[in-house]
């Protein structure tokens, strides 16, 4: 029979699990993409004979590429059930698209509720969901928030801050000790920045050294110039676009360095940042180590197959 005839030698598999997950847990900062060995096991009946460790290297080779879920918090409804569980919770730029509500949210914006409906309504965006924002800023200061949160959210914001860095620490500021920051971030190599270079811990750097408040020109014809469809299904396979002339290229560049012109030193919005889940995982880290973030990357998890975008929490 099994069972307690096993009870010999079960404890040795039971320990040398034990001992890897400990591993997991004490180097999640520093390991990579955040994978749940059980999760990911369950969920894919050709994965289920692998054990801990020949799971976390098939993902890591193969099947983050491949867009395999290694866990639920991977897909941001799972994601953000999550983010609702904490007590008291700062979303910024929710615009008219809320990602947390309830009683334990506040909410900081650009614009203020009001100026929100109008930019909507201009746009054609439904205007019902827009939310009473109780804290404004026009040039996104988040030292105007007085109080502090268990938790912050943005959804598609953090690639739009001209000084990353800065960002980071004014988080920082407004949460908790051991509060969380909860980013949806969009993947550049299944949206619109596909062709644009990741970018580094150099740009950030540079950025923040700078002072930088509003976007350089060389953002604004990267998202005006170089991008190309938002058809995340068609990246995934492979179908990033035809390439443009250069003729094209010329004319929205030249359309580009008018815009930046017109809006003499003022904010235009664009990307600032182009993302992956791993070097975003990389370089955040790398900025916590150096000092100039207070914020460490405790989960940042694969981008799901056919969609644009990845999760992350960064930790205080």
């Amino acid at each position: 029979m099994r069972g307690y005839g096993l009870s010999k030698s079960r404890p040795k598999v039971l320990n040398k699990r034990s001992r890897y997950q400990d591993m997991i847990q004490e180097n999640m900062a520093t390991m990579g993409i955040y994978l749940d060995v059980d999760f990911y096991r369950n969920s894919y009946a050709d994965l289920a004979h692998m054990s801990d460790e020949h799971l976390h290297d098939h993902f890591m080779k193969h099947g983050a590429q491949e867009g395999r879920l290694g866990t639920r918090m991977s897909l941001r409804e799972h994601f953000l059930n999550e983010v609702r569980s904490n007590r008291s919770i700062l979303e910024i730029g929710p615009f008219c698209n809320p990602q947390v509500t309830g009683g334990n949210v506040r909410y900081f914006d650009v614009l203020d509720s009001q100026q929100l409906v109008a930019r909507a309504e201009q746009i054609g965006y439904p205007i019902k969901a827009v939310p009473q924002i109780h804290y404004t800023s026009p040039v996104g200061d988040l030292s105007v928030v007085p109080d502090r949160f268990a938790a912050a959210i943005s959804c598609h914001c953090i690639e739009h801050q001209p000084d990353l860095i800065h960002h980071l620490q004014q988080v920082a500021n407004i949460l908790d000790d051991g509060g969380r920051y909860y980013v949806i971030v969009p993947d550049k190599r299944y949206c619109f920045d596909h062709f644009i270079p990741e970018s580094t811990i150099a740009d950030f750097l540079d950025a923040h050294f700078s002072q930088r408040r509003t976007h350089s020109l060389a953002s604004v014809i990267e998202h005006r110039a170089l991008t190309v469809h938002n058809d995340c299904v068609r990246h995934w396979q492979g179908d990033h676009g035809t390439p443009l002339q250069s003729s094209e290229i010329v004319n929205r560049v030249r359309v580009a360095i008018e815009e930046y012109k017109q809006a003499d030193g003022g904010y235009v919005d664009v990307h600032a940042w182009q993302f992956t889940p791993d070097g975003f995982q990389r370089d955040i880290q790398a900025l916590y180590e150096l000092g100039y973030s207070p914020l460490r990357p405790s989960k940042v998890h694969a981008t799901s197959r056919n969609r644009n975008e990845f999760t992350a929490i960064l930790s205080r």
